[in-house]
């Protein structure tokens, strides 16, 4: 039998005024570094953002360091298990944004879109008035989406304020109503946000993401269609948050399902359809010594330094 999995993943955030946020960076960095946590944790002035993995004792004095700051008691995360360690080092990171949009006084935790419960979001989508949005980029909605769900097609979220201000249906005197997702919420905070600021006086957000939403709206009940990409081990889940059947392409982080796979252009750690074209002979050669040594490393039960663990999407 397989044996339970040890390792836990705390993925969170928080919209919160920190403008000391620099100075919280070591005592975080030495907090996680003591009880063995790995993963990355983004610090800004306007709050915090990342996931972090290790043993549960580790991870469960983390959040608790964390919810010791009087600001961020009300911090919630979402949890994962696994059966390897998903991260191999641990990075707390300064940045301008915890979620880069480069909208200048674009502020979350001012103004915002309205928080819709996943029990009530089928309802309110099915509205005909409604314009239905998903925030995400190109590679996850590929895999996945709400039924009649407006795809913009970008590439990386600070694309989608100008596909915004393109669009002709959101452009008239009179403001549609509309409902913004995306994967966790966080996207969703911002997009909602932005509308907010643009005169839009109806906006709506899903409360948790896709993911709260597979995790208790039944299937039978649900308007999903296909899987969610996930920024960790898991690559993409389903209803339920059962782990899907897509790996992460190792040389472009793009979900590969079994058609990929089957695909000629798929070489396990070297390329797929999506990037075969876009490497060099050399880059290649070099992708597939480094598949190598993760084998070579694997056969010794050990995890080889060199692999890309999911974290970030297509490059």
């Amino acid at each position: 039998m397989e044996s339970a999995p040890r390792y836990l993943t705390a993925a969170l955030y928080k919209f919160v005024d920190l403008p000391d946020f620099e100075a919280l960076r070591e005592p975080l960095q030495a907090c996680c570094e003591a009880h063995q946590v790995k993963g990355t944790l983004l610090l800004a002035s306007e709050g915090i953002n990342g996931t972090i993995a290790g043993l549960e004792p580790g991870v469960r004095a983390v959040l608790a360091h964390l919810r010791a700051d009087p600001r961020l008691a009300t911090l919630q995360h979402k949890e994962a298990w696994a059966h390897k360690p998903p991260f191999l080092r641990m990075k707390v990171r300064l940045k301008k944004e915890i979620v880069t949009l480069r909208v200048p006084g674009l502020d979350p935790n001012k103004t915002v879109g309205q928080y819709v419960k996943p029990q009530d979001w089928n309802a309110l989508v099915a509205d005909p008035d409604v314009l239905l949005i998903d925030t995400r980029n190109d590679y996850e909605v590929a895999i996945g989406s709400f039924q009649g769900a407006i795809n913009p097609n970008i590439k990386t979220f600070t694309e989608l304020p100008a596909w915004l201000d393109a669009q002709p249906a959101l452009q008239g005197e009179k403001k549609p109503r509309v409902a913004m997702f995306c994967t966790g919420g966080i996207r969703c905070e911002k997009s909602t946000a932005l509308m907010k600021m643009h005169g839009f006086e109806e906006v709506y957000h899903l409360e948790g993401g896709i993911l709260k939403y597979l995790e208790e709206v039944p299937p039978e009940q649900s308007t999903w269609e296909g899987e969610c990409f996930v920024f960790d081990e898991r690559v993409s889940v389903g209803h339920g948050l059962q782990t899907g059947p897509h790996e992460l392409c190792r040389s472009c982080r793009w979900p590969l399902d079994a058609e990929d796979k089957a695909s000629e252009h798929y070489v396990k750690g070297v390329s797929c359809a999506h990037c075969h074209d876009q490497r060099s002979p050399e880059q290649k050669a070099q992708l597939a010594e480094r598949q190598r040594q993760v084998e070579l490393a694997e056969a010794r039960g050990e995890v080889h330094v060199g692999a890309h663990m999911p974290g970030h999407g297509p490059r």
